[in-house]
């Protein structure tokens, strides 16, 4: 595994406290900067098929888009979903028997705007009335962020807000100044990677830079998450038997005997306007 941090002894109590707390946490320097760059070339090349293909690229919002993905299609899935910080985050937020669903990349380009604050998802009853995380979503930045770029920006400890009383996934703008008030800008550096609890209520904002900031996105679920109905992973025979069974356990996905095109489900319908600022 071509990784700049190989540590095994990562705290649970640090991740739980991070995760239930703020609802994020990062490991700096997770790859090496040539490892990212090599999963930065994949996502272009991949960026570029998808947009000539029917739905193969989602609109989050004026010059922004996300793909999902074939895991084989991307060199470093492997090192990715086995990193030993990605595994323990899993394991200790997630359980033993946490599972892979979704693949994917967000590409914010010059001219993307702000988003409206959101959470990617309804929160299911397991977080409103158990208060459990049944589902993390995991993020690589392929550049080093700045604040031209249009960084991502979250509002810690809202993962647990109920948003019953209107749209479950966009809260009332009467809510924003609550957002703003505990707004984070987020700076990842080449190399880092980030969890976070999709239902933190967060944005994208604007690029004004002239250049892309392509981010790889992984979806992993507890066994009694529902996100995989969004999207459609899969593999093919050759590619699943050759893969390590520590991420075969792992990985809910279709085994078809050559690649289908992706049929894009995970449509968000309220993040395509976008917001100015």
């Amino acid at each position: 595994m071509d990784t700049a941090s190989p540590r095994t002894d990562y705290d649970v109590a640090a991740i739980m406290g991070g995760l239930y707390g703020d609802g994020i946490i990062a490991c700096k320097g997770a790859f090496s900067r040539e490892w990212v760059g090599r999963l930065k070339q994949d996502i272009e090349g991949l960026f570029a098929e998808a947009r000539r293909s029917p739905r193969g690229a989602l609109e989050r919002g004026p010059n922004r888009f996300y793909v999902e993905v074939h895991p084989e299609r991307l060199s470093g899935f492997v090192d990715i979903v086995n990193h030993p910080w990605v595994v323990a985050v899993c394991s200790a937020v997630l359980g033993p028997d946490y599972k892979i669903v979704e693949a994917g990349f967000d590409i914010p380009f010059p001219g993307a705007m702000h988003q409206p604050w959101h959470r990617d998802f309804p929160a299911p009853p397991e977080t409103l009335v158990g208060r459990r995380l049944n589902s993390l979503a995991f993020n690589i930045t392929t550049v080093d962020v700045t604040e031209e770029i249009g960084p991502f920006e979250i509002a810690p400890g809202t993962q647990w807000d109920d948003l019953a009383d209107g749209d479950p996934m966009f809260p009332d703008k009467s809510h924003y100044a609550r957002y703003e008030a505990r707004a984070q800008r987020k700076l990842p550096q080449v190399g880092d990677i980030s969890a976070r609890s999709a239902l933190a209520i967060h944005r994208g904002t604007a690029n004004r830079s002239n250049q892309s900031r392509p981010v790889f996105v992984l979806g992993v679920d507890a066994p009694d998450g529902r996100n995989a109905d969004k999207h459609d992973l899969q593999v093919t025979q050759d590619y699943w038997d050759a893969l390590p069974e520590a991420v075969r356990c792992h990985l809910r996905c279709r085994i078809v005997p050559e690649l289908e095109s992706i049929e894009q489900a995970h449509t968000i319908e309220g993040l395509r306007m976008g917001v100015t600022m």
